[in-house]
């Protein structure tokens, strides 16, 4: 299967998510706001939690591709429901390349694996969740983000990001 999602066309819009973990009023909300948006493509770092969330990401308007988190149960349910909702789930770790940017996609609690991909210098954008805590920083020349929680459960705040392709600069979102 192509990694390359979706066609290159100069300025992309990507929506960053992680750890919804259930919670429906907030899933509906992010999906709300990103439909709002003209957002070419979602990537969610993981922890959608149980199968039963899968209806209200095929409420997206555009394209999903997402890894497993930690708290991901029923994983061969979860990657079939998506492919039904017209969404993907690539397993630990995606790599995502559109737009002239190559971005690689995990969860983030596997430490080690998380700094190699943020450090080598092979990504220009590197996605990753599971500290439900917010950060874009730099290393070297790779923009690390993590969009924070959408389920706002341990930091009492729901939010994401937005890359945007043509600068490589991300921007964080409350809701």
């Amino acid at each position: 299967m192509s990694s390359q999602q979706p066609e290159d066309h100069g300025q992309l819009k990507i929506g960053l998510i992680s750890d919804s973990h259930d919670c429906l009023p907030k899933i509906k909300e992010v999906i709300a706001k990103l439909n709002a948006e003209p957002i070419d493509l979602v990537l969610h770092a993981g922890d959608y939690s149980a199968p039963f969330v899968v209806p209200y990401y095929g409420k997206l308007n555009g394209k999903m591709i997402g890894v497993y988190g930690n708290n991901d149960a029923e994983r061969t349910i979860l990657r079939n429901l998506f492919a039904q909702a017209g969404h993907e789930i690539r397993g630990e770790f995606a790599e995502v390349n559109t737009d002239g940017v190559r971005i690689a996609l995990t969860h983030g609690e596997e430490v080690e694996l998380l700094r190699s991909v943020s450090t080598c210098g092979a990504y220009d954008v590197v996605v990753h969740g599971h500290t439900h805590q917010t950060a874009i920083t730099e290393r070297g020349r790779t923009l690390v983000v993590n969009p924070g929680e959408v389920c706002g459960y341990l930091t009492d705040k729901s939010t994401f990001a937005i890359l945007e392709t043509a600068t490589r600069q991300a921007h964080l979102v409350s809701f």
